[in-house]
């Protein structure tokens, strides 16, 4: 199989031709800074540009009632003076950028963990946890359709979804207030197409199945959505 020549190439073809991008990072090192800059900061833009053109006082009014919405005027004033744009926008870059870290550190120990009943299987964490920014590279294809929705935008009074615009929250129009926001945020298909590359790359690296590999790479995310729409349900019932 033809070999992938750069860093860059890899960050292309990984869209396009996964399985010889896999091939080459099995033998190839320090090439996962590339797609970990880039999963980084494609990911954090979206939420910059949206607190940087939305209506902030329409949006803190929004926050407000989709969280304190039952409760007297006074908590809600409270809640309104605790919610300042710089903050907000802080916290969300922040908060982007340390989940995405940690949350590919717990993919990395999972896959390194299952992929271990494979004998010859020579990768170790930090082999997997470069793996996952690669797997993460989707991210790229929601945050550019993000900013161009953001950047067309009628008004300021946008929608949070407008932020991923992959996911059912804004597929099916969903506003924050909705019982359903959250999980159907999290439910994106971008996050569909990276348990694509984990199971192609499972294979190239391991001598997994097919089937065993999809299984592998759809577990973690079918928890995680699962139990969450178990707890919603419980909290509509």
């Amino acid at each position: 199989m033809e070999k992938v020549s750069n860093p860059f190439q890899a960050c292309s073809d990984i869209f396009f031709k996964p399985n010889r991008v896999f091939a080459t990072l099995a033998d190839t090192h320090n090439w996962s800074w590339v797609a970990f800059i880039i999963v980084v900061v494609m990911g954090v833009l979206p939420s910059y540009l949206y607190f940087n053109l939305v209506d902030f006082d329409w949006y803190r009014e929004l926050l407000v009632q989709a969280n304190l919405g039952d409760v007297s005027p006074s908590e809600q004033n409270q809640m309104r003076n605790s919610i300042t744009k710089d903050a907000t926008l802080t916290f969300s870059l922040v908060a982007g950028i340390i989940g995405v870290i940690i949350v590919n550190s717990v993919l990395a120990l999972y896959l390194n963990l299952v992929t271990k009943s494979d004998e010859e299987n020579v990768n170790g964490f930090t082999d997997w946890y470069g793996f996952t920014w690669w797997v993460g590279l989707p991210v790229v294809v929601n945050s550019l359709l993000a900013l161009m929705l953001l950047l067309f935008a009628q008004d300021q009074q946008i929608s949070p979804s407008y932020i991923v615009p992959t996911s059912l929250a804004f597929i099916l129009g969903l506003d924050m207030q909705n019982d359903w926001f959250g999980l159907c945020s999290a439910i994106r298909l971008d996050a569909i197409w990276s348990i694509y590359l984990i199971a192609v790359g499972i294979c190239q690296w391991t001598n997994f199945s097919k089937n065993k590999a999809f299984m592998v790479a759809a577990l973690p995310y079918s928890v995680i959505w699962g139990v969450w729409f178990m707890l919603s349900l419980g909290s509509n019932g």
